[in-house]
């Protein structure tokens, strides 16, 4: 049943993720694939704000977008309208600042935010687990990010399990001015042709164990050697990346690459000289840290009272 209380005005940030280990099992017979990885949010977000309205409607900032049902959030809040019936509607508002086709997560930290933020506004009252059982069908991602922090995921990115928060580490991001689709890079994945797989279960161990600063040692992404291989610039600027000792990665398909943990002089110095060749070369790149929230809300009105910022569970 419904909570006779909604929300007049909510707005949201929706953080974006990287992975910290990315494997792939298996591809089921209804064409997803089995998948275990850790999920890592970082402070990196788009910012949604939703106010009532007789109908859906969507306008987006900083970044040319669909505003029909190919934008994921209007599917979104249509898949949540269908499951509970509900007919009102939500002016939704995106300001988008999580790069597009990056591997970041943007769009399913979009998804997340707006099943949380009109599960409020419209008073629907659905549990956590509720949402997430609409968020998995909606991207692998979006259970993860109705969480956020750090996470363990299996199966088709439905079955979660919380790790220990890791600190606020800086991560520096950077993105070729190119996107990868996630699709294609799961149809170009051969399992039969992989010999060796990321070690997840070494790197959730670590993170039990409080030793964050060793996961670059064990960690990996199935999905690299594919992206890498139909996008041979991005593993020429990976390895010059790697042989000034920095450790890298890639986040989920591609095509952004990561650095972790850079926290002394001489790694510092290795950095602004990465940095520097690729935003010559028209890359986007971003430091930031990790983040142990998925959303957050940031303003909220309620009965005409205006409140501050709190984190936002997916209820």
């Amino acid at each position: 049943m419904a909570n006779q209380t909604r929300m007049e005005k909510l707005k949201i940030k929706a953080y974006a993720k990287i992975n910290l280990a990315l494997d792939v099992i298996d591809r089921r017979a209804d064409g997803y694939h089995e998948i275990e990885m850790i999920l890592q949010s970082i402070d990196l977000y788009d910012q949604i704000q939703f106010t009532p309205a007789s109908s859906l409607s969507l306008e987006i900032t900083g970044y040319r977008l669909p505003l029909d049902d190919r934008n994921i959030i209007l599917r979104t809040a249509r898949k949540l309208q269908a499951e509970t019936g509900f007919n009102g509607g939500a002016r939704i508002w995106l300001r988008k600042r999580i790069p597009v086709g990056a591997g970041l997560g943007g769009g399913s930290a979009d998804a997340a935010a707006t099943l949380a933020g009109l599960n409020q506004l419209w008073g629907l009252a659905l549990s956590p687990a509720t949402l997430e059982k609409i968020a998995v069908t909606l991207g692998a991602d979006v259970p993860f990010c109705l969480r956020g922090g750090t996470v363990l995921a299996r199966g088709i990115g439905e079955k979660l399990m919380d790790l220990p928060a890791l600190p606020s580490v800086p991560v520096f991001l950077a993105k070729p001015p190119f996107n990868v689709s996630t699709a294609q890079i799961y149809k170009n994945l051969t399992l039969s042709a992989v010999t060796r797989h990321p070690e997840v279960t070494r790197v959730a161990a670590l993170i039990q164990q409080g030793a964050y600063q060793k996961i670059p040692e064990h960690w990996g992404n199935l999905l690299e050697e594919v992206t890498l291989k139909l996008y041979p610039e991005l593993k020429k600027e990976m390895d010059w990346i790697s042989g000034h000792g920095l450790p890298v990665r890639m986040s989920g398909s591609g095509p952004t690459l990561f650095i972790f943990g850079v926290n002394d002089d001489r790694a510092a110095a290795a950095l602004a000289t990465v940095e520097a060749r690729l935003r010559r070369r028209g890359w986007w790149t971003y430091h930031g840290l990790l983040q142990a929230r998925g959303l957050e809300v940031v303003e909220e009105e309620k009965r005409g009272n205006a409140n501050g910022k709190r984190t936002l569970s997916s209820n």
